[in-house]
C-alpha cells in the first residue's frame, strides 16, 4: 500500500523475479565480503585438507610409482570433495542465517517465491565454493606446482555434478533443520560425511564390500571421483559415468527440493516461520 493508501499487486514477470533473487544474494554476499573473518574461515578447511594431502603425496611418491605417474592424484581428489562439500554448505548456511537473524517470515511474506529462494541460496553455494576452493587451488599451484584445471573441460563437468548433489543435500538439510529446529543444525555439517565412504574419493569402488558398491551405485558422487580417476590414470573421460551422475543428481535435487518444500508448508501451518531463531 502506497503513501496514498492504494494497495500496490507484487511486480512479476522474469525480471522482478531476477531481481528479488538478486537482492537477496547481495544480502549474503554483504555478509561474507564485509567480513575478513568469514573469508579466512572458508578458505582454511579446504586449504590446511590439501596441504595435508599434498605433503603424504610428497613422501609416498618417491616409492610409489602410481603416485609418481599421477602426482595430482590426491590434491585433485580433495579439491574436488571440497567442491561437493562447499556446495552443499553453502545452501544449508544460507538458510541457517536466516533463521539466526529471523527473517524467515519477512522473506516468506514478501513476494519472493520459495524457487527464487532456492535459487538464492544455491547461487550462494557457487559463491562460497569458489572462495573455499579457489583459494586451495591458489596454494596447491604456489605451494606445489599443482593445478586442478589441467584436468581441461572434464574438471567443468566433474563440478557440475558434484555441486548438483551437494545442492540436493544441502536443501534436504534446510528442511530438516526447519522441521526440528536449530538442535539439527549439526546436521548441516555432518551430512555429507556420510556419502564420502560410498564416494570413492581417495580408493576405486570396486574396494569395497559388495552391500556398500551396491549402495555407492546409487550415489552420484562415485561415478564423479571414478571419473576423476579415469581422467588421471588413463587420459580417458568417460562420459557414460558423468551421464549416471547427472541423472542421480536431478533424482535428488527433485527429492531434495520436495523435502524442503514440505518442511515450509508444515511451518506455515504451525506458524513456525516467525519463531524461528537462536
Amino acid at each position: 500500500m502506497n503513501a496514498a493508501g492504494v494497495a500496490l499487486k507484487p511486480q512479476t514477470g522474469p525480471a522482478a523475479s531476477a531481481r528479488r533473487v538478486a537482492a537477496l544474494i547481495r544480502r549474503h554476499a554483504y555478509l561474507i565480503f564485509k567480513s575478513w573473518p568469514r573469508i579466512v574461515s572458508m578458505a582454511y578447511y579446504p586449504t590446511v585438507t590439501m596441504v595435508l594431502w599434498a605433503f603424504v603425496t610428497v613422501y609416498l611418491a618417491p616409492t610409489n610409482h602410481f603416485l609418481r605417474d599421477a602426482p595430482g592424484f590426491f590434491i585433485g581428489a580433495v579439491l574436488l570433495w571440497d567442491v561437493l562439500f562447499r556446495g552443499q554448505l553453502g545452501v544449508s548456511l544460507t538458510f541457517i542465517e536466516e533463521i539466526y537473524s529471523r527473517n524467515l517470515g519477512n522473506l516468506f511474506v514478501a513476494p519472493l517465491t520459495l524457487t527464487e529462494f532456492v535459487l538464492g541460496q544455491v547461487t550462494m553455494s557457487v559463491i562460497r565454493a569458489l572462495i573455499g576452493v579457489g583459494f586451495a587451488c591458489l596454494f596447491a599451484w604456489l605451494l606445489f606446482g599443482y593445478s586442478i584445471f589441467s584436468l581441461g573441460f572434464p574438471l567443468i563437468a566433474f563440478v557440475v555434478g558434484l555441486l548438483g548433489f551437494g545442492w540436493a543435500i544441502g536443501l534436504a538439510v534446510s528442511g530438516l533443520v526447519l522441521r526440528w529446529g536449530l538442535g539439527a543444525e549439526e546436521i548441516a555439517w555432518a551430512a555429507i560425511f556420510l556419502f564420502a565412504p560410498v564416494s570413492g574419493v581417495y580408493y576405486p569402488i570396486a574396494i569395497l564390500p559388495a552391500w556398500l558398491q551396491a549402495v555407492a551405485v546409487a550415489t552420484p558422487s562415485s561415478y564423479v571421483f571414478e571419473g576423476m580417476r579415469a581422467v588421471l590414470l588413463d587420459g580417458v573421460f568417460r562420459h557414460d559415468l558423468l551421464a549416471r551422475a547427472l541423472v542421480l543428481d536431478a533424482a535428488y535435487l527433485a527429492g531434495g527440493a520436495m523435502l524442503f518444500a514440505a518442511s515450509i508448508r508444515h511451518a506455515r501451518r504451525h506458524g513456525r516461520l516467525l519463531q524461528m531463531g537462536e
